[in-house]
């Protein structure tokens, strides 16, 4: 039948997430490039594969089959581009790679400029994303590969058709308004029982993170402000209205003037690489992720080495 590899990946991301606008984000399409993807695959088949119910769309029964083959047929494609790969004399093709804020600022352009220096033949093309939205979006196909976070607290789950390679580990200091502790330079996270926070959602790891070593200090954190950004959070703390945590890293996203304290807590997070695990021999994959680790290896003082 004459379809595409992309109307296919909307089929399976549409089972994965459940709405046309999931899939659209996550595919980086449109809403209305998502169901004409669809309504092109359904068109090639000659048979529906949706039906509406109510303001939702499910699969019909030929939709659930098309897409259960349809992950295998792009695994098979996945697998045939890197047999190809390893048949160049040179390492050449094109990635794509998915990262979140602090990774598109701080590791992406060291490693595009050595990808560029070490193997030309390499295209990488990059796209911004939720940072909890990269392993499904490796997982999809949406990314080859992508930059992510875990947290040992509220580790990622471990799909064994993924591979997550750590590359460097960041500990958490706790950001409070310029004076409001005059002479501190430690602090325990249990110090901030009374003090309003500025926190993600508590749906997000990020969020669940802090949530968990907050309680283990023995106290639920006031969360005043949920926001994402992290540059939105840092002008509320220099605003003097909450305190949250942060690392050198997401520190170096927005100057502030903003008093950072050393936190009694061990609390860390890992920037990760998440790809497929039979890519895991491809050689642009092999060596994107050689200098991506060569980024993290430069990171600021206060990231740990893996």
């Amino acid at each position: 039948m004459d379809w595409t590899s992309a109307q296919l990946r909307s089929l399976v991301e549409l089972t994965r997430r459940g709405t046309i606008t999931a899939v659209a984000e996550a595919l980086g399409y449109t809403p209305g490039g998502v169901s004409q993807q669809i309504a092109a695959l359904e068109k090639a088949t000659g048979m529906q594969l949706l039906r509406r119910v109510g303001r939702r769309v499910e699969l019909t029964d030929a939709g659930a089959t098309l897409a259960l083959h349809a992950e295998r047929i792009l695994t098979t494609e996945a697998e045939a581009v890197e047999a190809l790969e390893r048949t160049r004399n040179e390492v050449s093709g094109t990635l794509r790679i998915g990262l979140f804020a602090t990774a598109a600022a701080e590791i992406l352009p060291p490693a595009l400029q050595q990808i560029r220096a070490r193997h030309p033949g390499v295209t990488v093309r990059s796209r911004d994303m939720d940072v909890d939205e990269v392993y499904d979006a490796v997982a999809g196909g949406a990314v080859d590969l992508a930059l992510g976070l875990d947290y040992p607290d509220v580790p990622i789950p471990r799909d064994p058709s993924l591979r997550v390679t750590e590359l460097s580990r960041e500990r958490f200091s706790l950001a409070v308004p310029a004076e409001a502790m005059p002479g501190r330079r430690r602090i325990s996270l249990a110090d901030t029982r009374e003090r309003g926070w500025i926190l993600p959602s508590v749906g997000s790891y990020y969020g669940r993170a802090v949530l968990t070593a907050c309680r283990r200090a023995g106290f639920e954190p006031q969360v005043l402000h949920e926001v994402t950004d992290t540059a939105a959070t840092l002008a509320l703390v220099e605003a003097g209205v909450g305190v949250n945590v942060v690392t050198d890293l997401m520190l170096r996203l927005r100057p502030s003037r903003i008093d950072v304290l050393e936190l009694e807590e061990v609390m860390e997070r890992h920037i990760v690489v998440v790809f497929r695990s039979f890519a895991e021999h491809r050689p642009t994959v092999a060596a994107l992720v050689d200098v991506l680790r060569a980024s993290a290896d430069r990171l600021p003082s206060g990231a740990v080495e893996a």
